[in-house]
């Protein structure tokens, strides 16, 4: 016992000398070699810090990490260290028998590297290895490769095999893997050139790692090359081979190929399947995905976890939730769901896309083993259906459990989230973290945060994160171009634009798509003929999704010939969204009447079907022109076409009633409406405010389910205004001023109406000072306001305030104007404005214009000149601008001119009990009794009945 103490001492002492003092560098690392073969590896993949000098380094305090496996190297002596190096030139080869039994000692134990691979005990091996004269010794050496590459240290692999000067078939293997692991897949392609080159040969391992390098590069050609190899050999009859074909055809995008070397396998295993099954899902064909994992369980072929993955991930793309719980259940037979980490994220993935979140949550909660994928499926499939704070609940949660951290990954999925429901409190927490985090470097995560601050128009935060970029992508270009756009800073997105073409003038589809929609005035229109034409330079002109966005723009622009051209050019291309934006974009520009020509174009196409989209933009259309009996029969389209369920179309046909005046209709519609929401509430509430039913306005009002939104105030309260109780006003208002909506400008241009049609001439006032930043609306109110109350010298004072502090007038400002000086008699300043509205402040005057100026001369008495300006007019005059003058008639008792505008006014409006009313009762004044009862009689005749007038009283109860 003494003398192996004593032993195991002097070799302790004697190894502890030898590996620090007589271990010499080694050569150095072949550079050129490495670079030459993996260019891309080379900066990080070859060697780690300590290798920068030497690629087998010198190990301080070696002994220490080898005593401890003293028992295992007890065999070494210190005579072993004594044998001289052998040269490769004297190499044996491999098939030669080595009686010396210390070899094999160390293959055993460089072998039993590889299991649990580093650089320590590579280095070791290596060491002893050259000691005893082993490396010479084919499997030894090509073991000692495989440990190093295995331990990331490619470059002292390459430096190995280049001394190895008697290589066979299995070196080459080895190296050509190594490659391969190490992520250098053409410096395996290179190496199996060189080893064909000197006549070595090659074996099916050869050509399937070789293969393997083909399907990372997407090099189909160079697969096909093998292929060919491998069927001149005859070593196709191997079905590793076969799978790894399979494999590079699926991954190169041939399916077709991939699925003609499946079917030609006489002997598939589990691989195979599972090649051809996630082939088939890569190259997005899911339904035959799932047919042959139907096809493989018919041949009784037990599935594993990648069977599975697959098979779960193709139901879910389909939406195969059925299919998808009996794969969920055959993976719990088979003791699949919760210890393989892939299919429960694909069951997580599953749940989530078909709706089930809480069965995916369920799921997530069972896996013993989560990684990120885990989380970041998880956050996502709360994301995607509606639960937000259920996503960042679990970004928090994932936090705190250590084991798994979150990633790039994690932050991309919030990101979207938080510009999506516009929360920018929580997307800048996120800002926070990436950069506690050191993740706000990386591009795309910048990309995703200028994205949500876009989103947000918060455009200062964006703009810094797009100027500190240090290197930008197209995306990042993009994504700041459309920000503008959408943002509406035309001139900043288009000035954007022109300094990418000088950075990067072969610019995407996505960029000419981010800046289309910057082009939204006649003014803009040259630069949008101009992207137009950079579009078809680049080849985008067949591209639907362009031409859809160029329609958009000329829409947008008023050049509509040109629209239509592009539509016309396009018919067989074009597709349902292409039909859409003409219809929509005619509709948000006020070309009613162009879309609904546009859908009747689209109807007799048998290959277009119309969709929610387009009867939503055609019965606002038929709304706005109160075309009743055509909004009625597209109810009906869309009741048979089942698209009356629609949430949104529903809601079209609420305002589309309520435009009519045909309140009941609105209602019927609105209480058989399954899902309603805040805008369907908002849509009735206007649609009763509309029609002068403020009462029933109040009550659904008072009734709301949901938190109203600045809509729903602005409907409200013009019911308010129409009552003219005050009371009510004042509560909306508290209302208002509770939810901090009072700075919108409708708001306040609304309340400015209810107090002064209220008789609150003072708290209008009051409110109109108050407002910080006054839009055009808040102006036009109380110009009225002060009209309606007689006071016009002040009207005229505040319009003029209001062009000095550079608000643009629009044609509501000089109704609200002209207005005042007619119920202030002020004829002459009424008249200048008139006829100075479009030479000073560019507004064409329209039939509310004309119905004020008849209004004034009539309420003046000057019922000759107001006839004169009717007949002067350039267009053909409204039955409005007639009867403002045959109620100035009434007003001043002239039968005579009262009875020949009546008359033009029955043959415009036969069906307005009103002219009639006003023409008898001018009878009555002028003492002509027969002729107004002859006049009341003929609307008995003709069955038309004037409204009830009624009186209301606020007696505080409902």
């Amino acid at each position: 016992m003494r003398s192996r103490a004593v032993k195991a001492n002097i070799t302790g002492t004697f190894l502890h000398r030898f590996f620090s003092f007589c271990i010499r560098p080694i050569k150095q690392t072949s550079n050129t070699f490495l670079h030459q073969f993996c260019p891309q590896r080379s900066s990080r993949c070859p060697t780690n810090n300590v290798h920068q000098q030497h690629v087998y380094p010198i190990l301080p305090n070696i002994s220490s990490l080898l005593i401890p496996k003293a028992n295992n190297l007890f065999w070494l002596r210190s005579s072993y260290f004594s044998s001289a190096l052998q040269p490769f030139e004297e190499t044996s080869q491999r098939d030669r028998l080595v009686q010396d039994a210390r070899f094999y000692s160390v293959l055993d134990f460089i072998k039993s590297s590889t299991v649990v691979p580093n650089i320590v005990t590579a280095c070791i091996g290596h060491c002893i290895a050259l000691k005893i004269g082993s490396l010479a010794h084919l499997p030894i050496s090509t073991s000692l490769l495989t440990v190093y590459s295995r331990a990331r240290d490619f470059g002292s692999s390459l430096a190995l095999f280049d001394e190895i000067h008697n290589r066979d078939v299995i070196i080459w293997n080895a190296m050509i893997t190594a490659s391969v692991e190490n992520g250098c897949s053409s410096a395996a392609i290179s190496s199996f050139m060189e080893m064909t080159e000197e006549g070595t040969g090659f074996d099916s391992t050869t050509l399937l790692v070789v293969t393997l390098a083909s399907s990372h590069m997407n090099n189909l050609r160079q697969g096909q090359a093998l292929h060919g190899l491998g069927f001149k050999a005859g070593m196709l009859l191997e079905s590793i081979l076969c799978n790894a074909l399979t494999d590079m055809y699926a991954k190169c995008g041939d399916l077709s190929s991939s699925e003609r070397v499946f079917s030609w396998m006489e002997c598939r295993d589990i691989i195979s399947w599972n090649s051809i099954i996630s082939g088939c899902l890569y190259n997005n064909r899911p339904e035959k995905s799932l047919m042959y994992f139907k096809e493989m369980a018919f041949f009784g072929e037990r599935a594993d976890s990648v069977s599975l993955s697959s098979a779960i991930s193709a139901s879910s793309c389909l939406g195969e939730l059925i299919f998808g719980q009996i794969i969920h259940g055959w993976g719990i037979k088979l003791g699949y769901e919760n210890s393989h980490i892939s299919v429960a994220n694909s069951l997580n993935s599953l749940y989530s896309h078909c709706g089930e979140i809480e069965a995916a949550e369920t799921v997530f909660r069972e896996m013993i083993y989560k990684d990120a994928v885990s989380w970041n499926a998880m956050i996502e499939g709360f994301g995607s259906n509606g639960k937000i704070s259920e996503a960042f609940h679990h970004f928090h949660e994932m936090q705190i459990a250590w084991s798994v951290q979150p990633d790039k990954v994690t932050i991309i999925t919030l990101i979207p989230l938080c510009a999506e429901k516009m929360l920018l409190r929580e997307g800048r927490t996120i800002h926070g973290f990436t950069i506690r985090r050191q993740m706000g470097s990386d591009l795309s995560v910048k990309n995703c945060l200028m994205s949500m601050y876009l989103r947000c128009n918060r455009l200062t935060e964006a703009e810094l994160l797009f100027s500190s970029m240090i290197e930008r992508d197209l995306v990042s270009w993009n994504t700041m171009i459309s920000g503008y756009s959408q943002n509406g800073y035309s001139g900043e997105a288009q000035d954007l634009f022109r300094e990418l073409l000088r950075y990067n003038p072969k610019c995407s589809l996505s960029t000419l798509l981010a800046v289309l929609p910057s082009c939204d005035s006649y003014e803009s229109l040259h630069f949008g003929k101009s992207i137009h034409c950079w579009q078809l330079k680049l080849g985008f002109s067949d591209d639907i999704l362009a031409v859809n966005a160029l329609m958009y723009m000329h829409i947008h622009c008023g050049d509509m010939k040109a629209a239509f051209s592009l539509l016309q050019r396009n018919f067989v291309a074009a597709d349902i969204a292409s039909w859409n934006t003409v219809i929509a974009g005619c509709t948000q520009k006020g070309h009613f009447q162009e879309a609904l020509n546009t859908f009747s174009l689209m109807r007799q196409e048998t290959h277009i079907s119309h969709d929610s989209v387009t009867l939503v933009n055609v019965i606002s259309a038929c709304g706005n022109l109160e075309l009743f009996s055509e909004g009625k029969s597209l109810h009906g389209l869309a009741l048979k076409s089942l698209m009356g369920s629609d949430t949104r179309v529903q809601n079209a046909l609420i305002s589309m009633y309520g435009r009519c005046g045909d309140t009941d209709s609105a209602r019927s519609v609105f209480d058989a409406c399954p899902n309603r929401n805040l805008c369907s509430c908002n849509c009735m509430i206007s649609a009763f405010s509309q029609n002068k039913d403020a009462r029933r306005a109040l009550e659904l009002f008072c009734a709301l389910e949901y938190e109203p939104d600045e809509i729903t105030f602005v409907g409200i309260l013009s019911a308010c205004t129409q009552l003219g109780v005050l009371r009510y006003g004042k509560e909306i208002h508290g209302h208002v001023l509770r939810l901090g909506f009072q700075e919108n400008p409708f708001i306040s241009a609304t309340l400015l109406d209810m107090y002064s049609n209220c008789g609150r001439l003072d708290i209008s006032i009051q409110i109109f000072k108050n407002i910080q930043e006054k839009s055009v609306a808040a102006w036009n109110s109380m110009i009225s306001a002060y009209g309606y109350h007689g006071n016009g010298k002040k009207a005229i004072e505040t319009f003029q305030e209001m062009i000095k502090e550079g608000t643009v007038a629009t044609k509501s400002t000089f109704i609200s104007l002209l207005s005042a000086c007619s119920h202030s008699g002020l004829l002459d300043e009424g008249i200048w404005y008139y006829d100075h509205m479009f030479e000073e402040y560019g507004v064409e005057p329209l039939t509310e214009h004309h119905i004020c100026m008849v209004d004034m001369l009539g309420r003046s008495g000057k019922l000759h000149q107001a006839y004169e300006f009717i007949k002067q007019m350039q267009t053909q005059p409204k039955p409005g601008v007639w009867g403002a003058l045959l109620s100035a008639c009434y007003y001043h008792g002239d039968l005579e001119m009262g009875k020949e505008v009546a008359k033009l006014l029955f043959e415009l409006e036969p069906e307005n009990v009103g002219y009639y009313i006003s023409l008898s009762n001018m009878y009555v004044s002028a003492g002509s009794w027969k002729d107004a009862v002859e006049l009341r009689n003929t609307v008995q005749t003709q069955r038309l009945k004037k409204p009830a007038g009624y009186s209301l009283v606020d007696v505080g109860l409902w």
